[in-house]
């Protein structure tokens, strides 16, 4: 029987992969720190409103420390990420955010002691490897540009960043869920993030916000919006119920869906061996992990 964080995780990186292109389509002539907010605004309300309807945990001391320390983290990530996109190409950046699996074989066990078995550790590997070579290979600058560009771009050195960031993050995440419950997480930690990102976001696009149900934008980002929310919400339950390592190497599986929307919707290419190396990593850490 698969066990249930697997199907979580897929849903997770399919809603987040669907973010991504439609936030993609939505960047288009538009603010990308505005359209970046917009995107995450909307979790302010719809977790903070399942408040009132969660049974509230006993929390100390660990739970305060994950939050207020992760929060500060994953600001700084989103605004790098987004900074990497409107820097450099994302043949450059896209596939250092594959190197997340590999950091997680590291951090989560120093955070949290959780161990990882061979046959996981090599599916990790792999998914990292397929998703680096998944991306690499998109453009015409050759396998090793993204590590080369870490030399002479801004862009790859951030989306550097923001992989280094997701490690620590997500390993906090864990460790906060551990401390109290999945959806109390979720009801506390995405509003605190939205209310952290708000002032740099409004001043980043200020003069813009006025007109953002004139044209377009805040209808552009809806979609965005809501698959961001689902997303975040099957990570922080699926997140809980194995390894941090495990769930986040195959959540990369985003980069795969990412792909084939590339192809229908952007009419990019795809590599069909780097789809196989990662599936066999998926399977491996099923399998033993």
């Amino acid at each position: 029987m698969t066990p249930l964080w697997f199907p979580l995780t897929v849903l997770s990186a399919f809603f987040l992969a669907t973010s991504d292109a439609t936030t993609k389509r939505a960047l288009t002539g538009r603010n990308e720190y505005l359209v970046t907010w917009l995107r995450i605004a909307p979790t302010f309300p719809l977790f903070l409103a399942t408040l009132p309807f969660i049974t509230i945990p006993n929390i100390g001391d660990d739970f305060y420390f994950c939050i207020f320390t992760g929060l500060p983290l994953e600001a700084v990530a989103i605004i790098l990420y987004t900074k990497a996109l409107k820097l450099s190409p994302l043949s450059l950046t896209l596939p250092l955010l594959s190197l997340t699996p590999l950091l997680l074989l590291v951090v989560p066990y120093l955070l949290l002691g959780e161990r990882i078995s061979p046959m996981g550790g090599a599916g990790i590997f792999l998914i990292a490897l397929g998703g680096y070579l998944l991306n690499s290979g998109r453009g015409e600058t050759g396998l090793l540009a993204p590590l080369k560009a870490l030399a002479r771009e801004k862009g790859a050195l951030c989306m550097l960043g923001v992989a280094t960031i997701y490690s620590v993050t997500s390993t906090l995440g864990k460790r906060a869920i551990a401390a109290s419950s999945p959806l109390f997480f979720a009801a506390v930690y995405l509003p605190l993030l939205v209310l952290v990102l708000t002032p740099f976001a409004l001043y980043k696009s200020r003069g813009e916000l006025p007109p953002v149900l004139r044209n377009g934008t805040a209808k552009a980002v809806v979609l965005p919006a809501v698959c961001y929310a689902l997303q975040a919400l099957t990570h922080v339950y699926a997140v809980n119920l194995t390894n941090v390592a495990y769930m986040i190497a195959v959540k990369r599986l985003s980069l795969l869906f990412g792909v084939l929307y590339g192809h229908y919707l952007f009419k990019e290419r795809g590599g069909i061996l780097s789809t196989i190396i990662m599936l066999i990593g998926v399977f491996l850490i099923v399998a033993g992990g």
